[in-house]
């Protein structure tokens, strides 16, 4: 063990929010507070100073998510790469071949399927690392794909959306994949199949407008940004002062948009409990001692 190098505290570079790295100090983005990444990884990336939830790579979601951190990834059907020859500042193909070499996945969904709380379902995740989880061609048909091996098993199917919209440079087809996901997690719907979606930071643009917002139950992660347009370009676009809170996880459960709010510490346990009253399966249940001698006397 090298205490310098493990217990010393460096010069801080990096202060924006951002994806997990493998960074040996983080700076909280809300508190400022200086954070040991080695103990940061106990508490799933939550800050232990302020509570505030930073964003999660996508395989430290899902073994969060599923029983054991156990699952199986889907393979999802190859998508055009460029069918609009898109190019602003650079190509769009150069653009994904930086973020598919930056976090070694196709796109930015994720479908797996594995247990939770003992419930087989599906769920489809979209990683904020990948373009902001913009939603082009590739997610729409991951969402799509993950709807019909949830109608097809007849289990639940479980959405995680952290996205900042439509993906631009795929235009007009970028825009389809709301309707084509909205009608997917309908069709999920009216096999009688559960449907739950859960929020992370942030949830907007045309995935908080589409599939997102479609769930039989809303959870949405502490403090997380929820809505459609910014609040920065609603502000400008109304020039008056929103409310304070706006648009946070925590105000749309006050207006009735989200069914619950839920630390990133209870995530797992929350939406087992939910998938275990919806599919009828008994819930386990684990008795202190004192309730054993209770029984007993």
């Amino acid at each position: 063990m090298n205490w310098l190098s493990d217990f010393v505290r460096p010069k801080v570079k990096k202060t924006a929010q951002k994806e997990i790295a493998d960074d040996l100090w983080l700076k909280c983005p809300n508190c400022g507070k200086l954070l040991f990444t080695k103990e940061l990884k106990k508490t799933w990336y939550v800050c232990p100073e302020c509570d505030y939830h930073l964003r999660l790579y996508m395989d430290k979601r899902l073994k969060m998510l599923f029983d054991n951190g156990v699952y199986s990834e889907v393979a999802l059907k190859l998508i055009p790469d460029d069918p609009l020859k898109f190019k602003d500042s650079k190509k769009y193909t150069d653009r994904l071949r930086t973020y598919r070499k930056t976090t070694n996945r196709n796109d930015a969904i994720v479908v797996a399927r594995g247990n939770v709380g003992g419930v087989k379902c599906v769920i489809a995740a979209l990683d904020f690392a990948f373009m902001g989880g913009s939603m082009g061609m590739a997610v729409g048909e991951g969402v799509v794909k993950a709807s019909e091996i949830a109608v097809k098993n007849k289990i639940p199917l479980i959405t995680v959306a952290s996205s900042g919209g439509a993906r631009m440079q795929e235009g007009i087809l970028s825009l389809m994949q709301m309707a084509r996901t909205a009608s997917a997690v309908n069709n999920v719907k009216e096999n009688g199949l559960p449907f739950i979606s859960i929020m992370a930071d942030p949830t907007t643009g045309g995935v908080s407008a589409s599939f997102a917002m479609l769930g039989d139950i809303h959870i949405a992660e502490k403090g997380c940004l929820i809505g459609f347009a910014g609040p920065r370009v609603i502000e400008q676009t109304i020039r008056e002062k929103l409310p304070e809170g706006f648009q946070r996880a925590e105000y749309l459960r006050e207006h009735g948009m989200v069914d619950v709010v839920v630390h990133r510490s209870e995530m797992k346990n929350t939406l087992a409990t939910i998938l275990q009253i919806l599919t009828d399966k008994r819930a386990t249940t684990f008795e202190t001692k004192g309730e054993k001698n209770k029984k007993s006397a």
